[in-house]
């Protein structure tokens, strides 16, 4: 039998490589979700500027066809193409639904309110959803509502007035209603797809490929009926495929990789709160626009409302069964 002194020091040892694993991992979560973060900081931008050279469903068809391309050499790479053949016909049904919700219907309408808006103004209004999710709750999973939801709901449409008013309260003139109802109904349409994949079992990255496969069949078709034509300016050609890439495909790999990979959902959730903030910095770079103080103060009432909304449980906190 070993002496105590050698037990103790073998289990400090085993104890430090367990902590060094972790924290090995824990890094990698905050590699995936700083990267995630970022990207979707520069995507406000992105739209507003490549719908500056093209339209809607140019920007739609070609985003849409090269995220699915970057999910499928992801998945290829991973190996989770062999899982395809064992899908059951609801499975592929609920990824054709889901497919027409994100990307399909989702961005069609963000990208019309970017058409629209400032993009200072569409990039809060979209960030919603997580108090229009709430409220779905509450007719589609019978959900009850707390006190601190409805506390919440009203901070956060507080801020959606400033922004769609630019802060003139009193006359509610709202500087395009229909941008602003664009902005927010995408975040309802988001809202939905979070809910109904809920209940999707499998792996996650697999089922958003074949989801943005029917998506981008959609697309296509929608292309194709409204005698749109594909765009010929590189840049346009560039930015859209740059949307694709860093909105729609890779960057939401990252943000379920660092999920994965966290020893706790809360350690990198609330990183996600610096991106719309960064992304009135990348606005007023790139874009040029002079950001509203109606702006920052709108987005920090949408912030707040989130935040209120979360505080005092874990992820579902905002409502209760």
């Amino acid at each position: 039998m070993p002496p105590k002194s050698s037990v103790a020091f073998s289990f400090r040892r085993r104890g430090k490589c367990l902590y060094s694993a972790s924290m090995n991992r824990q890094s990698r979560a905050y590699v995936y979700a700083v990267s995630a973060i970022l990207c979707w900081s520069t995507v406000a931008s992105a739209f507003k500027l490549t719908l500056r050279v093209t339209g809607v469903l140019e920007l739609l068809l070609v985003s849409s066809l090269m995220s699915f391309i970057v999910l499928l050499v992801v998945n290829t790479s991973r190996g989770t193409l062999r899982y395809l053949p064992g899908w059951s016909s609801r499975d592929w049904l609920r990824a054709a639904g889901l497919g027409l919700l994100n990307p399909f219907l989702y961005y069609l309408v963000l990208f019309r309110a970017y058409d629209l808006l400032p993009a200072q103004e569409a990039q809060p209004l979209n960030y919603t959803w997580p108090i229009v999710l709430v409220l779905l709750s509450i007719f589609l999973l019978r959900q009850r509502i707390r006190l601190r939801s409805i506390a919440a709901m009203f901070v956060s449409f507080t801020g959606v007035a400033v922004i769609s008013t630019r802060g003139d309260l009193l006359d509610m003139q709202f500087t395009n209603i229909e941008g602003v109802l664009l902005a927010i109904g995408s975040s309802l349409i988001w809202a939905l797809y979070w809910i109904f994949n809920m209940r999707a079992e499998g792996d996650a990255v697999l089922r958003l490929m074949v989801s943005f496969a029917f998506g981008s069949v959609y697309s296509t078709s929608l292309f194709l009926i409204s005698g749109a034509a594909i765009p010929s300016d590189p840049s346009a050609l560039l930015g859209s495929m740059y949307v694709g890439v860093f909105e729609m495909g890779l960057t939401f790999v990252f943000w379920m990789q660092a999920l994965r990979l966290s020893t706790t959902t809360a350690r990198i959730s609330d990183l996600v709160f610096l991106s719309p903030f960064l992304s009135l910095l990348v606005i007023h770079v790139t874009v040029g626009e002079d950001i509203y103080p109606s702006t920052i103060v709108g987005l920090i009432l949408i912030v707040s409302g989130i935040i209120l909304q979360k505080m005092g449980g874990s992820g579902r906190d905002a409502v209760t069964a």
